[in-house]
């Protein structure tokens, strides 16, 4: 007999994204242990759900026996996408990034109280043998599945990150009508896109984060810039201020008027001049901080940073988790009738 409050085992749990999407979600659930190889994220974690086990283990290493003497019936798990990405090679099931993934399909997963599973990943799993292994599994003990891709546009929060979802369950069929099909937008009341003003920290230091202009030179061009009525940004990756093309927008309080008019003079200007830099810098364009980072991830109240945590390992630690908003929509669906 399923119980009211979940047991949830949180695996490749990171900074706490799935816990905080379970905290804003309608579900009763305890949080029975978190797992994770990363000491930093579970630090973070930690910081944050001190009242959580956090094992700093392989995920590899559970024992079928170990789980069974939790008592979970809920799994929740964001396994690493690096094998389903370009930049990972798209090696997939050959990456041995996904031994832990493969562990919890062959061992884990068939623990008969467990009855709900909720897995996150990057987009580009849908079309891999992981996914297939996975999905296989899943009918074959007996659970009902649902898959989506979805950005955190599909909850109003204006960010693209379109990820891959799965969530599944036991003696309720909610796959009617869903059957071989992965779902883009949720189906609840569209709810209105938000300009970025609502995520931005009017008192952010721009110092500390300002962007380095005296050595963007020419790649100033590549950059994503959007302003406070901006209804999107770029997803925000692991490389956020150590790269700058394509590892998320940059912000800047001026007008997209102003924007077009200073681009404008810039290309009329070589970048080693001094005019160049003196245009750039009228902009006063900067990173956005880790804190609206963390909101545009969903994390609304923001998150707890041990104080020996760096801004470079924020920005990395966030750029590996998810967006909360998204999957406590999930969590929502999994838990209704």
């Amino acid at each position: 007999m399923e119980s009211d409050t979940w047991r949830v085992l949180e695996l490749f749990s990171g900074i706490g994204g799935m816990h905080e999407a379970l905290k804003e979600s309608r579900a009763k659930f305890t949080v029975i242990a978190a797992v994770d190889i990363n000491t930093i994220a579970n630090d973070v974690y930690l910081e944050n759900y001190p009242e959580t086990q956090v094992w700093n283990r392989n995920i590899q290493s559970l024992e079928e026996a170990e789980i069974a003497s939790l008592d979970v019936d809920t799994i929740v798990m964001s396994p690493p996408c690096q094998p389903f990405t370009r930049v990972g090679k798209k090696q997939d099931l050959d990456d041995r990034r996904t031994d832990g993934f493969i562990a919890v399909c062959a061992n884990l997963l068939k623990n008969p109280k467990i009855e709900r599973i909720l897995m996150e990943n990057v987009k580009g799993f849908e079309e891999s043998r992981a996914r297939q292994m996975f999905i296989e599994k899943l009918k074959h003990l007996g659970f009902f599945c649902r898959e989506f891709l979805l950005s955190p546009h599909a909850v109003g929060i204006p960010n693209s990150r379109t990820r891959y979802y799965c969530i599944a369950r036991k003696r309720k069929d909610f796959s009617v009508g869903h059957e071989n099909e992965i779902i883009t937008e949720l189906s609840a009341n569209a709810i209105e896109m938000r300009d970025l003003k609502a995520f931005i920290d009017v008192e952010a230091a721009v110092e500390q984060h300002q962007l380095p202009v005296e050595s963007i030179g020419k790649n100033c061009w590549v950059l994503d810039i959007v302003t406070p009525s901006s209804k999107n940004s770029m997803c925000f990756t692991k490389a956020y201020t150590h790269l700058l093309r394509g590892s998320g927008s940059v912000f800047c309080s001026k007008s997209a008027e102003e924007i077009r008019e200073t681009f404008s003079r810039l290309d009329k200007i070589p970048p080693d001049d001094n005019e160049y830099v003196r245009l750039l810098k009228s902009l006063q364009m900067r990173f956005f901080s880790p804190d609206e980072v963390s909101k545009l991830m969903g994390f609304s109240e923001g998150i707890k940073w041990p104080g020996k945590v760096t801004d470079r390992q924020k920005y990395k630690l966030l750029g590996n988790s998810l967006n909360v908003a998204v999957v406590r929509e999930l969590i929502n669906i999994l838990e209704g009738q």
